[in-house]
């Protein structure tokens, strides 16, 4: 009698795959954006509205996805639409891109954001104390306490992911109660009993770019767009999702209207709490603002809390991840073991651990000048993506959902006016970063002819529940 191959179970409901979309968006970018803004843009209705602008923008990719998803309900999300809508070079570039800028380089990078904000307890974890090892300037390499605590954090939940998805969906849905809990706690609290002040809002700032506001507002918009990405988790893991068509859009909406709400809730509280001079130039924005609401002892508990949340954020990305090396390993666009499923736990071993691997190993790279490069490349294959729905919709048998066909083509023409808009800006305006994007697209394009020969996948078919 023929045994089948182990495989992924559905087996993550509406709250599980929202807590992960939650998670997955919450992380550093919401409590060190905002002291870039106010030099770059130097007025309070403009950090507000950007980050409006970044809300809606996801809002929409966020419907043209749960379409994608419903008819498409397999682990991958990118790799999966471009695969079947442009062929399977630019579906094995979107995975290419993915392992080391769309989620090893995040997790390293909120890894040692938990280690600097522990410092605030154990000064020895500041990342500046790390030792130099070879390099100088923006490309030296460290190692110190910063990146061993750092590393320990990938490793615990590298191994945690290795045991079973529903162990780390239960983590998961503790850690993002607690994220949100803190956040919502905060923004309350801050207006019940803070010490802030509402003509903050009619301060501006000296400016530090000499762009001009239209051409810096698009730029800026990379660093928001970082800070939202993950809307489209839920994608990530679309087959272990109990009945997708259901789950898939109510996680990804529900999950994206709660952190847009945050963040501009968030914004307004740091404004409040000081004016935009003060917060220009401020990486712990967010540490100040609790320092100027409630007092310098409290800056310390919220230092703890966003450590909290910063674990929350490692271990969503160490889990959608992975599900990506799957999917394209299945397709023999990836390395073959990625596409292996333990017998007993039902998780792609090999692809997890690949991952944490790499994640450990970029704790040792810097990560500022690479904000920009992350999101110009990330951006140019969403935008493929909701490109792709407009392929689809013309096949007979796709499901199409209310919201998206609401005025259609209205949803994702804003979606790729926006991000369309960013490309074109970011070619103009940061030359050598697009051209740091586009070595990583050839050299994708020239591992994928040389080394690999995959299959293209089978027609999307449609499935019902």
């Amino acid at each position: 009698m023929a045994t089948s191959k182990p495989s992924l179970l559905r087996q993550l409901g509406v709250f599980s795959a929202t807590a992960l979309v939650v998670s997955n968006m919450i992380g550093t970018g919401i409590f060190i954006t905002t002291g870039y803004l106010a030099g770059d843009l130097g007025s309070a209705s403009l950090v507000l509205w950007i980050w409006v602008v970044g809300a809606l923008s996801a809002l929409t990719g966020a419907f043209c996805y749960s379409e994608l998803g419903i008819n498409m309900p397999s682990s991958g999300g990118e790799y999966v639409y471009l695969t079947r809508a442009f062929g399977p070079t630019w579906g094995f570039m979107t995975g290419w891109v993915s392992f080391f800028a769309g989620f090893s380089a995040p997790i390293a990078a909120a890894a040692m954001a938990f280690s600097d904000y522990l410092a605030q307890f154990f000064p020895a974890l500041h990342i500046e104390d790390s030792h130099v090892l070879f390099g100088s300037g923006d490309w030296k390499f460290t190692f110190g306490w910063a990146q061993v605590v750092a590393c320990l954090l990938v490793l615990l939940f590298t191994t945690i992911n290795i045991f079973g998805v529903q162990r780390v969906a239960r983590l998961q849905n503790v850690l993002t109660a607690a994220k949100v809990l803190t956040l919502v706690s905060f923004i309350v609290l801050a207006f019940a009993i803070g010490n802030g002040d509402w003509h903050h809002f009619s301060l501006p700032a000296v400016r530090t770019s000499h762009d001009s506001i239209p051409t810096q507002f698009v730029l800026s918009l990379f660093f928001i767009y970082l800070a939202y990405s993950g809307w489209n988790a839920a994608t990530y893991v679309a087959e272990e999702l109990k009945q997708p068509a259901r789950t898939l859009p109510l996680a990804l909406t529900v999950g994206t209207i709660l952190v847009a709400a945050l963040y501009v809730g968030l914004n307004v509280v740091f404004i409040y709490a000081a004016p935009l001079e003060d917060l220009k130039g401020e990486t712990a924005v967010g540490a100040l603002a609790a320092s100027r609401l409630f007092g310098p002892q409290v800056a310390g508990i919220f230092a703890a809390l966003m450590a909290l949340s910063l674990m929350s954020t490692v271990n969503a990305m160490v889990t959608i991840g992975p599900r990506v090396y799957y999917a394209m390993a299945k397709n023999r666009a990836f390395l073959a073991s990625a596409a292996k499923v333990h017998p007993v736990w039902h998780t792609p071993v090999a692809a997890i651990v690949a991952q944490g691997v790499c994640a450990m190993l970029m704790t040792l790279t810097p990560f500022p000048q690479l904000v920009i490069y992350i999101g110009f490349t990330l951006n140019i294959f969403a935008v493929m993506s909701v490109a792709s729905l407009m392929i689809f919709r013309r096949r007979k048998g796709w499901q199409k959902l209310r919201v998206v066909s609401f005025a259609y083509p209205l949803i994702p023409v804003v979606f790729l006016v926006v991000g369309v808009w960013m490309i074109l800006r970011g070619l103009e305006f940061k030359p050598l970063i697009s051209l740091a994007a586009a070595v990583t697209l050839a050299t994708g394009a020239l591992v994928y002819h040389f080394r690999l020969r995959p299959r293209v996948p089978a027609p999307p078919a449609v499935e019902t529940y």
